[in-house]
């Protein structure tokens, strides 16, 4: 328990010093001088007692060890993780509001499909560490890269259709995907692309060579997912998507309902595993409340004891 015990302010046993100079010098001579023969009752009395005299020092000893503040520096360190580190991207453009994606509930938005079966996928993912980027006419970071699951699908049961505009700035959102995965020390990069629509050339301010190299410069591997129809503007732009997949090492998919798109999500859950670096964090725990409470007792005890001596 007490294995790499330290003194926070070990100065403080100096302390020791100075009780032990004034006990030998700074004695109380009153009783002496006014009753010369005080010494011989002294000596039955109140500080001949051992018990007293040890109390006494267990005291000044243990406030002083208390002062000096014992401490010992607890590591805790997480288990390394074997997964992969993952940007979710998510298309939240006012496309996703069409209905009747979800053959058994035609009720349903593609968002609220995509964030369930989304939702079942980071679930799925103990050892993943994943993060969240949400795009409509612009991209942002909804949640950094974490491993904590329930955290992660809190925010993607938050998340709204249009919440970053009605357009699609489609590779934008996968430069953001690479801003995500670039400071990360994993060998497996992932980035997983869902959209349902064509890139908005007006909102779309970075080209898309441009995103596709950045993510090669990476080491990150896209999954491009296409739902909905292939087919004229209303639908994906198939080719885009399998461009990007060939570039950067991945595999493109087309889902036209959520069985499909489940299924996706199952293809891509078998992806190959790598090794991720642990964390380990330190703090400080502190023990100078045990010598301050036994300091605190003995006095009390010194007290009672003293007092009790002197009544009789």
């Amino acid at each position: 328990m007490f294995n790499g015990l330290y003194f926070e302010f070990p100065f403080f046993a100096l302390l020791i010093i100075l009780f032990l100079v004034c006990e030998r010098f700074c004695k109380m001579k009153l009783p002496s001088i006014y009753f010369p023969h005080a010494q011989q009752f002294l000596k039955s009395g109140v500080s001949s007692s051992k018990l007293l005299l040890f109390l006494k020092w267990l005291t000044i000893f243990m406030l002083i060890f208390a002062l000096m503040s014992p401490v010992k520096d607890e590591t805790y360190e997480l288990e390394p993780k074997n997964g992969h580190e993952i940007a979710m991207i998510l298309d939240a453009s006012q496309s996703m509001q069409a209905r009747g994606f979800d053959e058994n509930n035609i009720n349903l938005t593609r968002f609220d499909v995509v964030k369930s079966i989304v939702a079942d996928f980071i679930a799925k993912r103990k050892s993943d560490n994943i993060g969240l980027v949400v795009f409509g006419a612009y991209s942002f970071i909804a949640s950094p890269l974490t491993y904590d699951a329930h955290i992660l699908n809190r925010i993607v049961s938050q998340l709204q259709i249009g919440m970053a505009g009605k357009y699609t700035a489609l590779y934008s959102a996968l430069a953001q995907g690479v801003h995500l995965l670039k400071m990360t020390e994993s060998k497996s990069k992932v980035a997983i692309l869902l959209t349902d629509g064509y890139s908005t050339p007006s909102v779309d301010k970075v080209p898309l060579q441009v995103a596709i190299d950045m993510a090669k410069k990476e080491g990150i591997k896209v999954y491009p997912i296409g739902i909905g129809s292939a087919n004229g503007r209303d639908g994906y732009n198939k080719a885009v998507l399998v461009k990007i997949a060939k570039e950067t090492g991945g595999v493109a998919f087309g889902a036209s309902s959520a069985t499909e798109l489940a299924s996706i999500y199952k293809r891509i859950d078998a992806l190959e595993k790598s090794e991720i670096k642990n964390e380990s964090y330190t703090y400080l725990k502190y023990y100078y409340i045990y010598p301050l409470f036994v300091g605190f007792l003995s006095l009390i005890l010194y007290v009672f004891l003293r007092n009790k001596r002197g009544t009789h």
